[in-house]
């Protein structure tokens, strides 16, 4: 007993309200409204996490299944053409402390014909043997196949889903129109060449899957009409630090080269994605905040059902703060209670969404993510504490500015006019 002798009235008192008391029709009433408000609380918070866990995850995905094609960092000469000096160039960059790997390569766009069926492809010439310093197919695809690429062979590995679209496999030939044709007395016509498919890979990202053909960088060249390669491509210790490299990189190189970051390349997407993820935010705290301030409904109809009860507080010596504070703990406890349920329910989604979604795929016999459309087929999560804490507080906040209103009323409770009829 002595410890909640201890305990300031105001907190006790805003407790009781807030379990409404005596359990009266009205009381129960005033309860379930609380109830409810809690509850609004707790769904908006969680689908504030899971929505934003979620597009997290998304943003990694294919950030990282993107980045397991696309390289890091791109060293161009910067008129266009093939690089003059490769291996003092390689020498140059290897030199960085970030820099794991550099391999050279060329990248045109071409089509690709097989029978009536032909495609678009975006061709890259790569190094068999430095590929795998710069790029993470090797690790998704089959034991050496990019081996298979030997120079002069004229040879391709082909983007899975690109070998589904043309109804090709292992062995068979297909042709490959450049489109830097010769001059002929006939008019300008495309080189084609015809070649051997000779595996696939798959990065799991379906923009590359569906257009991306790999051949040796030495038949690019002859392919394309390049002296050389047309560039180098580089891993980083640390792919964040990519612009402080690049520029570094830039710096060090002189104007004769032109390097650019992943950023840039798919500095459009990564723009998207952050307004799309400040919009979700910003319209599912809308709906925090209309829970929020259910609460002042909820406090109104308390001020007004228990003015008798102010009036002999005040009558007793309370002063309008303590009365205040009685109503600011009750709509205060309502928003801490709402905000933890809600932040418990939405971690334990958000960290099992890879088996809850699955679940409900199978359930309701459906594909949530298509790959041609979403780029990735799974449900991907990433709970980040600099999300989950502006929610809470945002949460606690806004319960906190719905009481004012309903409290500082309740402190201006006249007694006298409260107990005239009672």
């Amino acid at each position: 007993m002595s410890f909640f002798k201890n305990i300031p009235y105001e907190l006790l008192l805003g407790w009781r309200y807030t379990r409404a008391g005596r359990a009266t029709r009205r009381n129960g009433f005033i309860s379930f409204i609380s109830g409810v408000s809690m509850m609004g609380i707790g769904l908006g918070v969680a689908a504030l996490i899971i929505v934003l866990s979620v597009m997290n995850g998304f943003q990694k995905e294919v950030r990282d299944r993107m980045l397991g094609v696309v390289s890091h960092i791109e060293v161009y000469a910067a008129d266009g053409a093939a690089v003059a000096d490769l291996p003092a160039l390689l020498t140059r960059l290897k030199a960085h402390p970030q820099v794991l790997g550099a391999a050279p390569f060329i990248t045109a766009q071409a089509l690709l014909a097989r029978g009536e069926d032909m495609k678009g492809v975006l061709v890259r010439g790569i190094d068999p043997a430095l590929e795998p310093e710069v790029s993470d197919l090797s690790s998704d695809t089959q034991a050496g196949v990019l081996m298979r690429l030997q120079a002069g062979e004229f040879k391709l590995v082909l983007g899975r889903d690109l070998a589904y679209n043309l109804g090709v496999q292992s062995g068979d030939p297909v042709t490959l129109v450049s489109p830097s044709g010769q001059v002929t007395p006939a008019g300008v016509v495309p080189r084609m060449k015809q070649m051997a498919v000779v595996g696939t890979f798959s990065s799991g990202h379906y923009e590359y899957d569906s257009a991306l053909a790999l051949m040796h960088v030495d038949d690019a060249a002859r392919m394309f009409r390049l002296e050389g390669p047309s560039g180098v491509r580089l891993k980083l210790r640390d792919l964040h630090q990519a612009r402080e490299v690049a520029r570094d990189l830039q710096l060090n190189l002189g104007p004769g080269f032109f390097v650019r970051d992943w950023t840039q390349q798919n500095k459009t997407w990564f723009a998207a994605v952050q307004v799309e993820k400040r919009m979700m935010f910003i319209i599912l705290t809308l709906i925090v905040a209309v829970a929020a301030f259910n609460l002042v409904s909820t406090l109104v109809m308390t001020v007004t059902d228990k003015r008798a009860d102010i009036a002999i507080l005040r009558t007793l010596g309370a002063s309008p703060r303590s009365i205040m504070g009685i109503f600011v703990v009750q709509g205060a406890t309502v928003g801490v209670i709402g905000t933890l349920s809600g932040l418990g329910l939405g971690l334990l989604v958000a960290f099992n969404i890879d088996v809850i979604v699955p679940a409900l795929e199978t359930l309701f016999n459906a594909s949530f993510l298509p790959r041609d459309i979403y780029l990735i087929s799974r449900m991907p999560s990433e709970p980040l504490a600099s999300d989950i804490l502006p929610v809470a507080i945002i949460s606690l906040a806004l319960a906190f500015v719905a009481t004012l209103y309903p409290s500082w009323r309740a402190s201006q409770v006249n007694p006298a006019e409260a107990l005239r009829y009672e």
